[in-house]
């Protein structure tokens, strides 16, 4: 019975996303209704477990969300992305559109532009050039979803999205962590963008289908002469980067950075009950929050004649701060949902059967399969993603050190399987991708759906690779 008091509420919690309702309301609602019956009581339910959980998330990685969304509305607002983004397009010309888009995508989200900001900052470039080479429109969503939100966000190693951040604190890894797996998983990524929607281009094509008639959204011709250079304003992506790789020094090179491995004991004295186990846990975040500020500073120097023009640097400031309190409050309220959910004694039994999915004597098949539904259910790879930790991370961390397997491979895997099922039709991120193109579900899910298809598979073609040669 309480198994399926859980199940209603999973579905009720897609159901109300689904409608619009912000999870920041619903989901503590629908934690507390999956703990009917469980014998534990409403109210600690949800101040002690729930809000616990939530506080939580919210200590390891605000700072994060917090930083990436300065750093991205300065680079918005001081025009930096944008003449970024128009080079490449420039550079590439409308016959080679598609790959121009992909690449302009890529190149934002991995200089760590949040992938909203993303998605704003290209659609007009994108939209522009598929006008000109006279490219179905309707291809535009999953060419955009494809550029920002899979390789570039996921898979190559050293991207400083949330999702790569976040099994860092589970695994102490960095965000550098199973290189090999992740430069497949890019290169996959990408082919199977560029090669389907230039299948489809040139099927639409040759049944006499162009850009179509559209007016919702419709950008006109962008100026590009009150825009910083392309080449200074492509350094604080650049500095991103190069100060992460440095400063968290994956590869434990000498002349790099190291974190004194002894900074939080002063703090075990104070008791403080959400304190790190040890600096391994946090010198991810650490090293990320660092390059993101630098390149902010940097950003803030190279935009400052727009951002005046644009209410002032403070503008930019106050709105991605602001910006940043209901990104991470949306994922954290996710985090806490299924954390409620894995502590309940009616979902034990489900517990151990995703748990003891074995393959090959290695916890990866576990990994990428509950990822990928809770991915599913909540419409967001970083929500899934974080469920998924919350849920089983421990134990899938104990299972990799009895078999003597690099938590590495295991941060990736579960990486790679968070872009699954992250594109099903209720999917936030995906609704509003597709509101800023100007079109409907109708219009453009079916390339979504094909390449939703496609890239679930990813995750298992590298845990297939991992197996065969043992790279990491």
């Amino acid at each position: 019975m309480g198994l399926i008091i859980i199940v209603i509420a999973l579905i009720g919690l897609m159901y109300f996303a689904y409608r619009g309702y912000s999870i920041i309301l619903i989901a503590p609602i629908f934690a507390v209704i999956a703990a009917i019956g469980s014998g534990y009581a409403v109210m600690p339910i949800y101040s002690e477990l729930y809000m616990t959980k939530a506080a939580e998330y919210i200590k390891n990685y605000y700072p994060i969300f917090l930083w990436g969304a300065v750093f991205a509305k300065i680079m918005e607002v001081g025009g930096l992305a944008a003449s970024v983004a128009s080079k490449i397009v420039e550079t590439l010309g409308k016959d080679r559109a598609i790959l121009a888009v992909l690449l302009g995508c890529g190149a934002l989200s991995y200089g760590g532009l949040s992938v909203f900001v993303v998605a704003f900052v290209m659609y007009p470039f994108a939209a522009i050039l598929f006008r000109k080479a006279q490219i179905p429109k309707r291809l535009l969503p999953a060419t955009l979803w494809m550029g920002i939100l899979t390789y570039a966000m996921i898979a190559i190693p050293g991207t400083p999205q949330i999702q790569n951040i976040i099994p860092t604190a589970f695994f102490g890894t960095t965000t550098w962590a199973g290189i090999h797996t992740g430069l497949l998983a890019a290169i996959l990524y990408f082919a199977i963008a560029w090669l389907w929607i230039t299948y489809r281009y040139k099927k639409l094509a040759s049944a006499g289908e162009g850009y179509g008639s559209y007016t919702l959204n419709e950008p006109e011709d962008i100026r590009h002469d009150d825009l910083p250079r392309w080449y200074l304003a492509v350094l604080p992506l650049i500095l991103v980067v190069i100060i992460n790789l440095l400063i968290s020094n994956p590869f434990s090179w000498q002349w790099a950075y190291y974190w004194n491995s002894q900074s939080l004991a002063p703090f075990s004295a104070l008791n403080l009950p959400l304190l790190a186990p040890s600096v391994n846990r946090v010198q991810a975040i650490w090293s990320i929050n660092v390059a993101l500020i630098v390149s902010s500073i940097v950003a803030a120097y190279i935009g400052r004649k727009r951002l005046k023009t644009k209410g002032g640097l403070i503008f930019s400031v106050n709105d991605g701060a602001i910006a940043s309190a209901s990104a991470v409050l949306n994922v954290a309220s996710g985090y806490a949902f299924g954390s409620v959910v894995a502590l309940l004694p009616g979902f034990q039994a489900a517990k151990d059967a995703l748990l003891h999915i074995n393959s090959s004597g290695s916890p990866l098949l576990s990994a990428i399969i509950t990822t990928n539904i809770m991915t599913a259910i909540t419409g967001s790879a970083s929500g899934g993603l974080t469920i998924a930790l919350g849920m089983l991370g421990d134990e899938w961390l104990t299972w990799a050190h009895s078999i003597q397997m690099s938590p590495e491979i295991l941060h990736r895997i579960i990486c790679i399987a968070s872009e699954g099922l992250d594109t099903m039709p209720h999917a936030g991120a995906l609704v509003t991708l597709i509101a800023v193109c100007g079109l409907t579900h109708k219009d453009s899910y079916y390339d979504v759906f094909v390449l939703t298809l496609l890239k679930t598979t990813i995750a298992f073609i590298v845990w297939g690779f991992y197996n065969l040669t043992g790279l990491n």
